[in-house]
This record gives structure tokens, sequence and C-alpha cells, in this order.
């Protein structure tokens, strides 16, 4: 289960540099094509796209890697059991959220099936919303996996 979670975390992050840097290059060749007199409307849509995806799967990785701000300058003054049962609030609150983002974000993509993206008659919509369910699970694991390490450490004796 390890192994398929570590190739998870690698494919997405490939994916997440992939849409940053195609987001780069289209809207970099749309503004040449438009300084040249050709413009191609259609980069800064595809850019959009892109940017929706990078958003989402980029702060999974922030939050994995514990990059993410934090402010800290009360709780580092708690009690380490309420330091503790603070973190496990948050983390309940989190999981709370990414439980409604997923099934916001899923009914957001049934019904926006049939609008096309752009007028583009080939492409759904839902292509684009379904970066918020799909974000939201991935930022649901992370959360349990941290979770899950956060109670391993008060069992442990070691407050988070």
């Amino acid at each position: 289960m390890e192994r398929a979670y570590r190739i998870l975390c690698r494919t997405e992050t490939i994916v997440a540099g992939f849409c940053l840097l195609a987001m780069v290059a289209l809207v970099l060749i749309g503004g040449i094509a438009r300084l040249s007199g050709r413009p191609m409307n259609w980069t800064g849509d595809v850019a959009t796209c892109l940017f929706a995806w990078a958003c989402f799967l980029c702060a999974n990785i922030a939050w994995r890697n514990d990059a993410l701000m934090s402010v800290e300058l009360l709780t580092e003054r708690l009690s380490a059991r309420l330091r503790h049962l603070l973190g496990s609030l948050n983390y309940l609150l989190i999981t709370a959220f990414l439980l409604y983002v997923i099934g916001a974000g899923l009914w957001l993509s049934w019904v926006s099936r049939a609008r096309t993206f752009q007028g583009i008659a080939e492409v759904s919509y839902s292509v684009i919303t379904l970066s918020l369910p799909v974000g939201g699970i991935l930022l649901l694991l992370t959360t349990i996996r941290k979770f899950a390490a956060h109670m391993r450490g008060a069992s442990n004796g070691a407050a988070a």
C-alpha cells in the first residue's frame, strides 16, 4: 500500500509540474501569437483549465510536505495535551470540509457535463470542474495520513 501511495505522489508531482509548465508555455505562445497579429485565443482557455488542476495538485503537494503557512504564536504556548486536542480538532475540521468539497465538486461536475468548455464542442466543462473532487480526494488522503501520524505520535507519548 505504501508503494502505491509513493507512486501516486510521484505521478501527482509530475502532472502538477506538467500543468504549470504547459500553462506558462501556452500563455507565452498566446502572447507571441497576439503580438504577431495572429491571436490564438484558445491558449488562454486551456491555460485556465491547467491552472485549476495545478492549484489542487500543488496544494496537496504543499500539504503533504508541510510547506503551507502556519501560525504557531498561540499554540506554542499551550500545554502538550491541549496542542494535541487542538491539532485533532483541526484535522477533523479539514476532513469535514474536504468531504463537502468532494461532494459539491462531484455534483458540479455532473451538472456541468453537457456544458461545453469555451464553446469547444468536443470538450466538456467537467474537465475543469473535476479538478475540485479529484483535488479534494487527494487532499483528504493526505489529511487522513497526517491525522493517523498525529494520533500515533500521541499514543507514543509525544504530543504533536
